[in-house]
Order: C-alpha cells, then structure tokens, then sequence
C-alpha cells in the first residue's frame, strides 16, 4: 500500500472514474492520505462525484509518472467521521481555504477491496491488493 500512498503522491495528480448511470464519468484528483492504515480521498458532497459514489462506490483511478502508470480498481466507502476529514485537511493545508471538518461539505472516502497494477511498456505488472 505504501508504493501505491507513494506513486500517487509523486504523480501529484492522478484520475477518478466512476459511473453516472451508464456513462464512465472522470477527473482529476490529488488528494490522497493515509490515515488509520487505510488510503483516503476527499470530495464535496455538493459536488458529482460525491452523488455517484455514494450511488455506486466502484472506482478506477489512474495516474502516470516517468513513462510508468498505475491503475487502481476499487469501490470508495465514505467514513463521515470528523477525525477522518481533519486528517486529510491536515495533511492537504491548502484545501481550508475551500473547505473544513465541519462545513458540511467536506467527504472523506477510503479504498477498499483494491487491486492496484503498476505497469510500463519495458517492466512486468506488478499487482497489489489492499
């Protein structure tokens, strides 16, 4: 899981995929946290994202760095404690200017049941379950 924590930080902007009824629905992303052992994500519930998950908690994301690329099958499960958002805007300062643990707004979703696959064009998959 630390390889994963570690590409997708230095990618520092990867991609979200979910689905809005029967359309694949991506963007980009660059939070991401570890925190009690699991990886985490934030969001707005105001925002789209946020209803298609919560609709439908499968995901794919996907980023690429130094001619290698990472994907990451998933489902995204919220954890709607206050600890949990305080963690990610703790770690991402940037994002009080938009955003607080008790806004109402501010989502916290972690990876669960992941399959991650680094790959390259010169070097096996390597896969990673968490």
């Amino acid at each position: 899981m630390n390889r994963v924590l570690d590409f997708l930080k230095d990618a520092e902007t990867y991609y979200l995929a979910t689905v809005e009824g029967d359309q694949p629905r991506v963007r980009p992303f660059g939070t991401i946290n570890l925190f009690e052992g699991r990886l985490y994500i934030q969001t707005g519930k105001v925002k789209d994202v946020s209803k298609q998950l919560h609709l439908n908690p499968k995901a794919e994301i996907c980023a690429y760095k130094d001619g290698k690329w990472l994907r990451i099958a998933c489902e995204l499960i919220e954890d709607d404690r206050r600890e949990a958002r305080e963690a990610m805007l703790n770690s991402y300062p940037s994002l009080r200017a938009m955003y607080s643990e008790d806004d109402g707004n501010t989502e916290v979703f972690y990876i669960s049941n992941a399959k991650a696959v680094f790959s390259s064009f010169t070097e096996e998959p390597v896969v990673v379950t968490f």
